[in-house]
């Protein structure tokens, strides 16, 4: 590893924050959670610095499935404010358990979370074409009701159905000075959870919230290549990326370049709304850092200190 302390930035996916699709309790969740930060302390202690990014899809989906439970009663929750409000529970659950590694280890760190807002643009032509998954997955008969009521929805990767949303690309991480100088100053920053608040500026210049939702992996991508991140882990629900996944001749990819990883897209192998995105991320990453030397690492939580040591997930570099 380089002299100097490096600096990985971790994307941590929504869904490896509930192990058991059959118990979401957030009690559960909790277990999740002790199991990804015990990894992610282990690197602490070989002298990495981080910056931690999650998902929220499902936390999104109990959300909206509340809104509509009790539409009768209460008004609902832009969907803006609802990725502000699981960033701050997300960003609390990883925090504390992290910040009680550190200190059953006795390593003199902390961890904070940062509500994070990311700028896209108005004229992004997702706007028009929404295809981000969002919310729980459904049974067609179910989708195809709220089809009725406006949402368009599609058959996710052979998993169900789910309503869509425009995904447009980030553009720039509002609160970036912040969570720089928070890493410079030595804490480990939770930021850009569920791919950051988006927002548009206004005629003024204001920035105000939008109905919509951003790719976590692009937005962590986007968040390493600023700090000049070494860096970009991916941490998801499968230990190593495969191509032919799921079928008879599977076969796992231990390391690949940019050159291999585009061409394995190309020819069908990372599905969309599954590992397209987390891919497209890495090579954006890789494509645009300054230094030569950066690297991406996709492994689940629970083989992320034998991935960082050369044992498995997938390593992929530039060339």
């Amino acid at each position: 590893m380089p002299t100097h302390s490096p600096l990985a930035v971790i994307a941590i996916g929504g869904n490896s924050l509930i192990a058991d699709n059959n118990h979401p309790e957030v009690a559960h969740q909790w277990d999740a959670v002790r199991l990804t930060t015990g990894h992610i302390a282990g690197m602490m202690e070989k002298g990495w610095r981080a910056v931690i990014t999650h998902g929220n899809g499902p936390q999104v989906g109990f959300i909206l499935r509340r809104n509509e439970l009790a539409a009768n009663e209460v008004h609902t929750t832009p969907l803006s404010l609802i990725v502000a409000d699981t960033q701050g529970a997300i960003g609390y659950m990883l925090q504390q358990a992290l910040n009680n590694e550190f200190f059953q280890r006795d390593i003199p760190k902390q961890t904070i979370t940062i509500v994070t807002q990311v700028r896209v643009d108005e004229n992004d032509p997702a706007f028009a074409y929404p295809t981000k998954p969002i919310g729980g997955f459904l049974d067609e008969t179910t989708a195809r009701v709220f089809e009725r009521t406006g949402w368009r929805v599609v058959e996710d990767a052979g998993r169900g159905w789910r309503r869509v949303i425009a995904s447009p690309l980030p553009v720039e991480i509002v609160e970036l000075k912040a969570i720089r100088q928070a890493v410079e100053l030595g804490w480990i920053v939770v930021a850009c959870g569920g791919g950051g608040i988006p927002v548009v500026r206004n005629h003024k210049g204001e920035l105000r919230g939008v109905s919509a939702v951003i790719d976590k992996d692009r937005a962590s991508s986007l968040l390493a290549r600023s700090l000049g991140a070494e860096l970009f882990l991916v941490s998801t629900g499968v230990e190593q990326v495969a191509v032919n996944f799921g079928k008879p001749n599977q076969q796992n990819i231990p390391s690949m370049t940019v050159a291999e990883a585009r061409r394995y897209r190309d020819e069908g192998h990372f599905a969309p709304g599954s590992m397209r995105p987390k891919i497209d991320a890495c090579i954006e990453f890789l494509e645009g850092s300054e230094n030569p030397d950066t690297w991406c690492l996709v492994t689940n939580p629970e083989n992320l200190e034998r991935a960082l040591a050369g044992e498995t997930g997938t390593r992929i570099v530039r060339t």
